[in-house]
C-alpha cells in the first residue's frame, strides 16, 4: 500500500533541491478558507494542474486551483528537466488498442505538447532555461542495434529523423567512451521545471486563475448537477473537478479516485547536482548541451544546467524507500560515465516521486461526466502534462475527441493488492535490471 508517511519522513523529499535553491518563489498563496463558487476546481498545482487552469481560463470559465503543499512540490519541481517527445509507453498501445490513425493523432499531440512549451514561455515571458536537443545512447552493442532499430521505426512511422552516430562517431555528440550509438534530434529538450511551474502559476493568476496553496483536497461528491470539494477549512461547489495531483495517491485517496488508484504506482527517482564546471568541460562532454538518456530499463538521465552543472538523475526506488548509499552510488554512475568529473564535488542530491501505469502509457479519463482526472504520465511529464491540461480543457468545454483518444485506452490495475502490489513490483524491477546488466 502507498504509505504517505513514508514519503513525507524521507529527508530528500524534505532537503531543498537545486531547483529550489535556484528558483525564485514569491510569498505562499493562502490557504482555502470558507466556500467559493467555480465553473472548475482543479486539484493538483504541478504542469498538469496548472496548464488545465490556464486552458480553462482562456476559454472564459472561473477556475479555483488546489494544491496542499505549494506550487511545484511535487514531480513537476522536482523531475529531471527533460521535455521528451513520444510516451514512456512507445506507439504500441496506440497501435495495438486503437489502431494506426489514432496512433498518428497521439504521435502528433505529443509533438504539440513540446512546441505548447516554447509558446507559452514566449506568451507569458517565462523564464525557465529551455533548451533544445536531446540525445539517445545505447551502452552495449545489442542495445545499441535496439537503439538504431527503435530510432528507424520511428522515423519510418511517424517522421521523427535522428542524428545517427556509432563507434567512434559517438564522440562528435557525447564525450564518453561508454555508449556504442547515439541518436539526436532537437524537437525534444530541456528546461528548469520548477522555473517553468512558478511561470505557468504567474501566467494562471493573470488569467484569473484563484490558486489555493496548502489546501488538502478531503472530499468529493458530485451529481448532474456538479461537484462539491472539501478541504479542511473550506469547499468548492463547480460543474466540473479536474484531477491532476495524483489525489489517487495520498491517504486521501479512497474519498477523491478510488476506482483508479491501483492503476498507478509511485516511483521514486533521485538526481545529484554538481558544483559548477568550466564551459570548455560542458562542450567536451556534451558538445550541444543536449539532454541525455540511456536506453536501459532502469535508465541515466543527465544535463547540465544553465549555470553548467551536471544533473545527473536515476537510481529509482519502487519502494518509496530512499536506496542506500544513494550519492555515492549516483556519483559512482557519473564518474564511469564522465571521469572527467570525478573530481567535481556533488553539491545537490534529491528526490522525489513519479506516477507510473502497468504499461507506462498515460491514463486520462471521467470518474463520471463532471470528474476528469489525469495520471500516468510515467516519466514523460514535463511536455505530456501542458498537452494533458489543454485536452481536459477541450473536454470540458464540449470537443472531446483529442482528450477520448487517451480515456480509450484500456488500463489494469497493478497485481496483489494493497499489501503485495509494491513487493511485487520491486521484484520485477531487479528482474529488469539484471537483463540491463547482462545486455
Amino acid at each position: 500500500m502507498f504509505q504517505p508517511s513514508l514519503l513525507r519522513s524521507d529527508t530528500l523529499l524534505n532537503q531543498r533541491s537545486y531547483y529550489e535553491v535556484s528558483a525564485v518563489r514569491e510569498a505562499p498563496q493562502p490557504p482555502l478558507q470558507g466556500s467559493v463558487r467555480a465553473d472548475v476546481v482543479v486539484v493538483g498545482g504541478g504542469f498538469a494542474g496548472l496548464s488545465a487552469a490556464i486552458e480553462l481560463a482562456d476559454r472564459g470559465l472561473q477556475v479555483v486551483l488546489l494544491e496542499a503543499e505549494r506550487v511545484g512540490f511535487g514531480a513537476s519541481g522536482r523531475n529531471g528537466g527533460q521535455a521528451i517527445v513520444g510516451y514512456a509507453c512507445g506507439q504500441e498501445p496506440f497501435e495495438q488498442q486503437l489502431g494506426r490513425e489514432d496512433a498518428q493523432r497521439a504521435w502528433a499531440m505529443s509533438l504539440e505538447g513540446i512546441e505548447l512549451i516554447g509558446q507559452r514561455i514566449e506568451r507569458f515571458g517565462i523564464e525557465c532555461d529551455w533548451v533544445r536537443g536531446y540525445l539517445y545512447a545505447a551502452d552495449s552493442p545489442r542495445k545499441a542495434r535496439r537503439l538504431l532499430e527503435d530510432l528507424a521505426a520511428q522515423e519510418r512511422d511517424y517522421g521523427l529523423a535522428c542524428e545517427i552516430a556509432t563507434g567512434a562517431d559517438v564522440q562528435r555528440y557525447i564525450g564518453s567512451e561508454r555508449y556504442h550509438a547515439v541518436g539526436y534530434e532537437n524537437t525534444s529538450g530541456h528546461l528548469h521545471p520548477l522555473k517553468y511551474a512558478l511561470g505557468l502559476m504567474r501566467a494562471a493568476r493573470s488569467l484569473g486563475v484563484r490558486v489555493y496553496e496548502g489546501t488538502v483536497a478531503q472530499g468529493l461528491t458530485d451529481n448532474a448537477e456538479g461537484v462539491l470539494l472539501t478541504t479542511p477549512q473550506g469547499s468548492v461547489q463547480a460543474r466540473y473537478a479536474v484531477l491532476a495531483g495524483n489525489c489517487m495517491l495520498p491517504e486521501y485517496a479512497p474519498r477523491l479516485a478510488a476506482p483508479i488508484r491501483d492503476r498507478i504506482m509511485p516511483v521514486g527517482t533521485y538526481i545529484i547536482g554538481t558544483a559548477p564546471v568550466d564551459e570548455a568541460l560542458c562542450q567536451r562532454l556534451i558538445p550541444g548541451r543536449a539532454a541525455v538518456c540511456d536506453n536501459n530499463f532502469v535508465l541515466d538521465y543527465f544535463r547540465f544546467s544553465a549555470d553548467r552543472r551536471m544533473l545527473f538523475g536515476g537510481r529509482v526506488s519502487y519502494t518509496t524507500m530512499t536506496p542506500p548509499r544513494l550519492q555515492t552510488v549516483m556519483r559512482r554512475r557519473m564518474v564511469d560515465i564522465f571521469p572527467d568529473l570525478a573530481e567535481v564535488p556533488v553539491e545537490y542530491v534529491w528526490g522525489g516521486f513519479v506516477d507510473i501505469s502497468m504499461n507506462r502509457a498515460p491514463d486520462f479519463g471521467r470518474l463520471s461526466p463532471q470528474v476528469y482526472y489525469l495520471q500516468g504520465f510515467s516519466g514523460h511529464g514535463v511536455a505530456l502534462t501542458g498537452l494533458a491540461g489543454r485536452v481536459v480543457a477541450e473536454a470540458i468545454a464540449g470537443q472531446a475527441s483529442r482528450f477520448d483518444v487517451f480515456a480509450r485506452l484500456r488500463h489494469r490495475p497493478f497485481p496483489g493488492g494493497p499489501w503485495l502490489r509494491t513487493p511485487l513490483l520491486a521484484l520485477g524491477m531487479l528482474w529488469y535490471r539484471l537483463r540491463d546488466a547482462l545486455a
